[in-house]
């Protein structure tokens, strides 16, 4: 079979992987995790069960396959909006805090909270969210540290940086049960003045 052949058979097979993990995030933050079972995501994908487990052994190979793809793309997505942020200042940190926050609310957060919950008491499935949740730790860190433009060497700077992710993920769960909109305009704004008067502060040691 030449590679022209087998190409749209590729395209295909790739199609149908995207489908599969987006349906299972929908699902995870729609559902939770005694809900969303291969099956579910399946017909909410619209393929087979046989073709779910063709890409995804497991469960565990699918709702961790899942969380990881699409964070990856949320992550992407912000470094690519990073060109509109201002000049260095405190409204770029007040616009990067904002970004940050972002990224813990919304659906992606509720799906990877599913599979927290669960993973507190199914051992295969934490050993696989600890490592995940690892990788996507480093790379926020990262993200908000280049963003930020803040130097790290300085004492307190990678402290500062690390509680931002904290306060995130705390906001984000305040957000779960109710719109929490308002409140966390506030907070985010005065975070950022807090933020912006530490980055300078160790700027000037």
């Amino acid at each position: 079979m030449t590679t022209a052949a087998r190409t749209p058979q590729q395209d295909r097979s790739r199609a149908t992987r995207r489908r599969l993990l987006e349906a299972a995030v929908e699902c995870l933050a729609e559902l939770g995790w005694n809900g969303s079972t291969v099956t579910v995501v399946a017909e909410r994908a619209g393929v087979t069960r046989g073709a779910a487990q063709h890409h995804f052994p497991t469960r565990e190979d699918l709702f961790t396959a899942a969380v990881e793809h699409v964070t990856v793309e949320r992550l992407a997505a912000v470094r690519a909006d990073t060109g509109e942020l201002p000049p260095p200042g405190p409204a770029r940190t007040e616009a990067v805090v904002d970004l940050i926050v972002r990224l813990y609310t919304g659906p992606l957060f509720r799906a990877a909270l599913q599979l927290w919950v669960a993973a507190a008491t199914e051992e295969p499935l934490r050993e696989r969210i600890v490592a995940l949740e690892n990788r996507v730790g480093r790379e926020s860190h990262r993200a908000a540290v280049e963003f930020l433009g803040a130097d790290e060497s300085s004492p307190g700077v990678r402290e500062s940086v690390q509680s931002t992710l904290d306060l995130a993920r705390g906001l984000g769960l305040a957000n779960l049960l109710t719109d929490d909109g308002a409140r966390r305009a506030g907070v985010v704004r005065q975070w950022a003045r807090l933020l912006d008067s530490a980055l300078q502060q160790s700027a000037e040691r």
